[in-house]
């Protein structure tokens, strides 16, 4: 038997609407925001990613999915959804655009690591991409955006944790403070910490091994380190979330895994029990687009992990709205009942009622049990007898009930039920 790669999960048709109800209220809450829906491919050039999300990354040095091509190229399953849209902003002149631009996606990414909970080699993310302000107003309606769009799904025990991580001017001194707090120390340290010492020491802070955490714990805050535009633009974002009401801690350890952020970096997390872990991270990154060949353009945005989300919402015990069932199951017995229930069904149909009819030539008995199993809330028995009256029997599924209804005036009583 062929299986599901390692890493990747099937949706079925019995769990596919929760998915279904997440997107939804994904696209809804963007379009408050005045958003819209922006997709890229789903590969890419692999240089796209190296330059875009850093050749430090873990993401770029340890988990993309990339091969080469029958063209001799070399092309990567996108690891994340922000490379592709800077790239599509550049190629399609989205520049000239009014600004800024607000996009967001839902869209598959792929990273080969070890499967665990909340973790899947393929997995969706809804992504939000906020292009041409650099304020920290656009910084505050992003985070807002998250906020809104979790709480609008049931998810309220959220801890909302922010830094700065600087930007070009300020971060090479903190950089610097940093690999001096850690040189006595490299011995200690994770190869890949070690290996980050040199290349992108900010990252250290990032690391998940127990011993690095140790060892980072009391390093130099980069807070310490912003220059008077970072510091203000910080400052002046946790005044306005205050103001909005959106509480908030500053965490100096969150410095996300990607190397494109610059100043404003979030999270949010989950502080339920049973349901902690992060469902939501982002900030700005105002030197992408310019990184990649394109213009200089402020940037900033999330990504939200959409089986995390599924699954704090399960731990959370949220009541995901199970889809309407059928209206109407046609029990049709004979040749002529069969072509009678089919072009009936149909007609329903064209009328937005949703109905089915029987496929398998079971008997009566039957499809009174397959019409019980899939919720149908009405069953209209047909054979020769009920044509050749033309009466039928219409049955309300929920107390077992009938009506007798005329034929002729068959669609129309149901539409109306």
């Amino acid at each position: 038997m062929i299986n599901v790669p390692k890493g990747t999960k099937d949706v079925l048709p019995e769990d596919s609407y929760k998915w279904h109800y997440v997107e939804k209220a994904a696209r809804e809450t963007a379009a408050l925001f005045n958003a819209s829906e922006i997709r890229t491919p789903t590969f890419e050039a692999t240089e796209l990613f190296a330059r875009g999300v850093g050749d430090t990354t873990d993401v770029v040095t340890k988990e993309m999915y990339t091969f080469i091509d029958k063209g001799n190229r070399s092309m990567t399953l996108k690891p994340e959804g922000t490379a592709g849209v800077a790239r599509s902003f550049i190629e399609n002149g989205l520049s000239g655009k009014a600004m800024p631009l607000k996009m967001y996606y839902i869209t598959p990414v792929f990273r080969y690591e070890r499967p665990q909970a909340g973790r899947l080699r393929e997995h969706h993310q809804f992504g939000v991409e906020f292009y041409g302000s650099a304020s920290y107003v656009t910084d505050a309606e992003v985070i807002l955006l998250a906020k809104t769009l979790l709480n609008k799904v049931g998810v309220n025990a959220l801890l909302l944790k922010i830094n700065s991580i600087g930007c070009k001017e300020c971060r090479p001194k903190y950089n610097e403070a940093l690999k001096e707090y850690l040189r006595p120390h490299l011995g200690e340290m994770c190869p890949t910490c070690r290996e980050r010492f040199e290349k992108n020491p900010l990252r250290i802070i990032d690391c998940k091994e127990e011993g690095c955490k140790k060892i980072v714990a009391n390093a130099p805050s980069i807070l310490d380190y912003l220059c008077d535009d970072c510091n203000e633009h910080f400052t002046s974002l946790q005044s306005l979330l205050s103001g909005a009401g959106v509480e908030y801690i500053v965490d100096p350890t969150i410095v996300r895994g990607l190397d494109y952020y610059t100043k404003t970096v979030f999270e949010f997390v989950s502080t339920a029990g049973g349901a902690q872990g992060t469902v939501c991270g982002g900030g700005r990154y105002d030197g992408l687009v310019s990184g990649i060949g394109g213009p200089q353009t402020p940037c900033v945005g999330f990504g939200m992990g959409l089986e995390r989300l599924l699954g704090v919402m399960e731990s959370l015990g949220i009541e995901i709205p199970a889809p309407a069932p059928v209206k109407v199951y046609f029990a049709p017995m004979g040749e002529r009942a069969k072509a009678f229930a089919f072009s009936t069904a149909n007609v329903l149909r064209a009328k937005g009622v949703s109905a089915e009819t029987d496929h398998m030539s079971r008997s009566f008995k039957a499809q009174f049990k397959y019409a019980d199993k899939i919720g149908a809330q009405y069953v209209v028995a047909v054979g020769d007898n009920e044509l050749d009256s033309g009466e039928v029997a219409v049955r309300n599924m929920a107390d077992g009930s009938s009506v007798s209804v005329q034929i002729s005036a068959l669609t129309d009583a149901l539409v109306n039920l």
